[in-house]
């Protein structure tokens, strides 16, 4: 099974954000993230698309810097490991869990699961 594992334990070839390539298959990314809470309006498929973590991007729970400056390339490389980041984040992604077992289809979880929430196991890889 192909993977690409970031320092937060999300699996980027399943994200839809990574993996969708139509404007209209992002459109409805857009509306899944919004209907989830993780974005505040439905943004546009240009808006939504991602390209994976780079220094372009803000890390959301400050783990690409912190990796950056240890000159690690994984979490579970450190000492500190599970550091509070990791456990804040660990705890957040099981809330985010919760709340889309609620209001997702079964399919719209499936999808969201083994992009976001097997973060626990993939850290440890």
């Amino acid at each position: 099974m192909k993977e690409l594992i970031m320092p937060c334990g999300d699996n980027c070839v399943d994200c839809p954000r990574y993996t969708t390539q139509t404007n209209e298959e992002l459109q409805k990314v857009a509306e899944l993230w919004f209907k989830i809470g993780w974005t505040e309006k439905i943004v546009s498929p240009e808006e939504i698309k991602c390209f994976g973590c780079s220094s372009h991007k803000n890390c959301t729970y400050g783990l690409i810097d912190c990796l950056n400056e240890r000159n690690l390339q994984k979490c579970n490389q450190c000492f500190d490991f599970p550091c509070d980041k990791i456990n804040k984040m660990l705890e957040r992604s099981k809330e985010y869990e919760k709340l889309c077992k609620k209001i997702c289809t079964d399919t719209e979880f499936m999808f969201l699961k083994k992009a976001f929430f097997e973060k626990e196991e993939n850290l440890k890889k």
